[in-house]
């Protein structure tokens, strides 16, 4: 009998599948014999104090002409899965909170979630990489104009950005003495409320950039 396999993602009719790396799990999970089912977003929630959401059969094919067939979705509990997936792409707003702590919820009444529920509330991807300041650039993190115009003026060129942001969204190259460094500074921290990242820009990003990718603490060699 087919594992149940559940997969908590962005609109599935949105995404770009030559480079989704959601997509390409799952075509893999159908090729093992995973039965998949694509949770509804916006759908997750609490009956009677058990974590679920509306459920949709999916069948995936490597085809840009119609890469996915969904069935009748339905209220299921997440607890009857055999793996939840949990593949939303930032920001990392109320709503991905929410989410995040149903599948919480869902993982103590027995279901299996990857990526861990709890690290992807306690880690965040900008704020990780200070895990390891030998690896990184100069970086400041404030909601402060005044130490963003002192970093920039100590580092020259730099790189602002938000902190629940992805895929290039709200990040600017910006320089000591440029004019829209004050309107830039008052977008991204929303006029000193939120915090944000700066850090020194590297022109060796001309070249392309290396990710390497852990699979049980362990990195693989390569991958497509």
């Amino acid at each position: 009998m087919p594992r149940p396999l559940a997969v908590v993602m962005d609109p599935i009719g949105s995404i770009k599948i030559v480079k989704d790396s959601t997509f390409a799990m799952l075509l893999e999970a159908q090729r093992r014999g995973w039965a998949l089912h694509y949770v509804v977003p916006g759908s997750l929630g609490f009956r009677g104090g058990v974590a679920g959401g509306r459920l949709a059969p999916l069948a995936v094919k490597d085809d840009s002409a119609g890469w996915f067939r969904l069935g009748e979705a339905a209220w299921q509990p997440l607890g009857a899965m055999d793996q939840v997936l949990m593949r939303r792409d930032p920001p990392v707003d109320a709503d991905f909170v929410h989410d995040t702590q149903v599948l919480a919820a869902a993982q103590r009444q027995g279901a299996a979630v990857t990526n861990d529920p709890a690290g992807l509330l306690e880690l965040n991807e900008k704020l990780a990489a200070l895990m390891f300041p030998d690896c990184i650039p100069p970086t400041l993190v404030s909601r402060e104009a005044a130490e963003f115009k002192a970093f920039a003026a100590e580092h020259g060129e730099v790189v602002l950005k938000t902190l629940d942001g992805m895929g290039g969204r709200s990040i600017f190259r910006s320089r000591h003495g440029d004019p829209n460094f004050n309107v830039i500074l008052e977008t991204l921290t929303a006029n000193g409320q939120h915090l944000a990242m700066a850090q020194r820009f590297l022109p060796e990003i001309a070249d392309g950039d290396k990710r390497v990718l852990l699979i049980d603490g362990e990195p693989v060699s390569h991958c497509l």
